[in-house]
This record gives structure tokens, sequence and C-alpha cells, in this order.
């Protein structure tokens, strides 16, 4: 799924930008920072950063400015090693910025060569670097006589960054620019003449990356409720965790990741206010990329959002989404030939990083042609304090639920006797057995009978006198 050494070494031939690796070396031998260079090239961090790494590829007029940019350095760094090769420095125990002439022909002709290929300013920044490594560019005026032959080459592209250098030594904050992909909304770390305290870092952050996390939740579960839903309690669960997430590598991806779990959470299905989704776009196109994507199963949807939709590479899409590089790449190739069956107008790329791109303009577009209402979000400070009520709240019903349950176990142990005491039954009517009461009394009708019997035994008839042998 990555792209290939061969690939990369391909496009490189194919463009006159230097290799991914190469333009790192450039830029970190110029002791430029990646901010400064998304700065005069007009882009973000998270571009600049791709674009060393080789995960995408300059294009258009920004990728025109960085080749010039890069091309510039290289020639100045290419006249400052030919300089160094010709001058042997200052003799022993000269003092500094001072010398021979011949020691110090090098130095005009590294400045002229200098001032030749960028601004006037920039040369003015470089002089002081220069003084410290032993005062060869200190001092132009001393000698005004160079050596022609030792002449450095002019560069292929001497055209000047429409930036002015002073810029790139200490840049400004820039204006916030239209992103180019969802994984652009990254925030800058603006240079500030004083340490942000924790409640301005986390607007900052939020004020950067809100809308476009709004807009990929959006992606996930096509539902603006849950999207802003899902950002806001992200954002509640950073402010709480704020030690964790300032000293982050990545604090974008640690708020991503909490708002990636909210939203897809399989108990929202159980939520009458979401349990189906908006009003699909309009448009054909973006209707089915829509009805793509909500219809693949939530491992594989986050995992080709990440990956073709921020712009992530294989590794980290796997480790965000908890899972091995193979099986995020599987979880890809099958995202992806479910949406070309839907979306058939994607397969007409000749290979997957063709395909990949496609996929992102699509994705973003999607994103950006959402409903309006999904970034409506509150502002940085009031979700700031939401979050410090909402942890009071749940504080406060912890406490109160750990004191009624307490208050119960005590009443209980002192209400409850110390020691068995055996309950007396209740007496039931048994059945079935005779009372035992003795002989009844006599009615007069058993008496007259018992008289009878007595007076008179054998007079009855002849069946009823007893024979007596």
């Amino acid at each position: 799924m990555t792209q290939s050494p061969a690939d990369t070494k391909d496009t490189d031939a194919m463009s006159p930008l230097p290799t991914p690796k190469e333009r790192r070396r450039l830029r970190e031998a110029k002791d430029l920072s990646e901010a400064q260079v998304a700065t005069a090239v007009g882009v973000t961090r998270a571009t600049v950063r791709s674009w060393e790494t080789g995960r995408t590829t300059p294009r258009g007029r920004k990728g025109q400015t960085y080749a010039r940019l890069l091309a510039t350095i290289e020639a100045e760094l290419a006249a400052v090693a030919e300089a160094d090769q010709d001058d042997p420095g200052p003799a022993l125990g000269s003092a500094p910025g001072t010398g021979t002439a011949g020691p110090a022909e090098p130095a005009p002709k590294a400045k002229r060569h200098t001032a030749s290929t960028r601004p006037e300013t920039a040369s003015d920044e470089a002089s002081p670097k220069a003084s410290e490594t032993g005062g060869r560019a200190a001092k132009p005026e001393a000698a005004p006589h160079h050596r022609p032959e030792h002449t450095a080459p002019e560069p292929v592209a001497p055209a000047p960054v429409p930036v002015p250098a002073k810029e790139l030594a200490a840049p400004k904050t820039p204006a916030p620019a239209a992103p180019a992909t969802l994984a652009d909304a990254l925030p800058e770390q603006a240079s500030v003449p004083h340490t942000p305290t924790p409640a301005e870092a986390f607007d900052v952050l939020y004020t950067s990356i809100a809308p476009d996390l709004a807009r990929q939740a959006y992606l996930l579960t096509g539902r603006t409720r849950l999207a802003r839903e899902s950002v806001e309690r992200a954002f509640h669960q950073a402010w709480e965790n704020w030690p964790e997430v300032a000293t982050d590598r990545d604090p974008a991806g640690w708020v991503r990741a909490a708002a990636y779990e909210y939203a897809m959470a399989p108990w929202h299905r159980f939520r009458r206010a979401h349990k189906r989704p908006d009003q699909p776009p309009a448009e054909p196109e973006r209707r089915a990329l829509l009805d793509a994507l909500l219809d693949l199963p939530p491992a594989y949807r986050r995992t080709v959002l990440l990956y073709d939709g921020v712009g992530l590479d294989l590794p980290e899409t796997a480790a965000e989404t908890q899972a091995s590089t193979p099986a995020a790449a599987n979880r890809v190739l099958n995202a992806r030939a479910a949406i070309l069956d839907r979306v058939p107008a994607a397969a007409r790329a000749r290979n997957p990083q063709a395909l990949s791109a496609d996929l992102r303009e699509r994705i973003t577009d999607l994103a950006l042609a959402g409903p309006d209402s999904v970034t409506r979000l509150p502002s940085a400070p009031v979700v700031r304090t939401g979050g410090e009520r909402r942890r009071r709240f749940w504080t406060r019903a912890a406490i109160a639920f750990t004191t009624l349950i307490v208050s119960a176990t005590a009443f209980t142990v002192v209400t409850v006797p110390h020691h068995h005491v055996r309950p007396v039954p209740f007496g039931e009517r048994v059945g079935g057995v005779p009372a035992n009461n003795g002989p009844q009394r006599l009615t007069s009708e058993d008496l007259q009978l018992r008289d009878k019997l007595r007076t008179e035994p054998a007079r009855g008839p002849h069946r009823l006198v007893l024979d007596i042998r």
C-alpha cells in the first residue's frame, strides 16, 4: 500500500525535485524548520512533512515554488562549500575578521553569488553566521579582487522565492489557508513571545482542527448532530487529560482517535436521535460515495478514511486503528473495492498511487460539501468550561452515590440484631388425624337403646339370642 522505492525513483526522475531525503537534508542544512518552509511556500507543516517523507509529491504552483526554494538552498550551499574549499581559513594568531587578502578573496565571491540567487535581506541575515566561522564574510570590502577561475556557477533555476527571506528566518503567524486535504488541518506551532498557558494552547488546538474533525466524523456517521457531539466529547476528554495531550507527539491524532471512538460507538444505534442518518447530498457521485462509506464495516470505514482521506501512511493508520499493518492493508483493499463498485468513475486510476490520490480528492470534496451545520461548533472557551462542568457533575454524582451506599451500610449495621432470634411458627390445622378427646356423650336415643339391651338381653327373636355353649 505504501509507495515502493522503485516508484519513488521513477517519480523523482520525472520531476526536477530531489528525493524526499534530500529535501529534508537541504532544509536542515539551511537551519529551517518545517513551519518556516511551509510559510515560504504557502502550505501547512503537515504538507511539508508529507513531501519530505515521500507520502505525497508536490504539484502545481505550490510544487514549483517548493522546487525553486530547494534549488536556491542547494545553490547557496554549493557556493558556501566551494568558498570553504578555496579559503583555508585565517592565519594562526590573527584575530577574527582579520588576515591577508589571499584567504579573504572567496568571501566577496560567495556574497556576490548569494545576492544573485536570493534577496538582499537574506544575505544580511547570513553575514553573522559567516562571521562566526572565521570572519571571511564579515569584511567584503577588504578584498576587492577575486579570482575569476573560481567563480561559482549560476544555478539552473535562480528565480527568487516570492517570499521575503526575513520570513524564512523569523516567520510570523501565517493567515489560515484553505487546506488541500483533511490532513492539512493540523495545528501550526506559531512562535509567540511568551509561553502559552494550557487554556491558550487548548484554544489554538481546538480552533485549528475542530471543523475538519467534525467533517471527518460526519463521513463516519452520516449524522451532523452526532459528529458535533463526538468532537465536543473528544475535546472534553482532551481537556481532562491535557498534560498527557500537551506532551503527546501528535496532539491532533490523540483528539482524532477520541472523536472516532465516540462517533463509532455501537450504542448510538439505540438512541432515538441518531437512529437514521441525515439527508444525503443531492449530487449522485457524492451520494454514492457517502453511501459506500456508510455501508462499510466500522473498522474498514475508519481505516480507509485515515489512509485515503486524512493521508496517514500505512503504519500510522494501523497504529491508530490498533491493528497490524497487514490487517490495515487488507482493510484498505477491501474498502477500496467496495467503493469502486459504487463509484465506477474512480476506477480509471492506472496505479494504486493514482487511485489513492483520486479517492483523497473525492473524500475531501465530500467532506467540504457536507452540511454547513456540521461545523457550527461552540467556541473553545465554551467547550473548555463545558468539560469542566461535566467533570464536576460526575464527580459530585459519584461522591453522592458513594455517600448513599456508606450511609445505607452504616444504618444496616446499627439496626440489625447482634444475635439470632428463632422465630415462633404460627399454629396450623392438621387434617386426617382423629382428635384424641375420649368417649362422646350419649344422646337420649343412645340411652334408651342401652337400657333396652340391658333389660331384655334374651327375650328377643331367636336370631338375636345368644347361644352359649
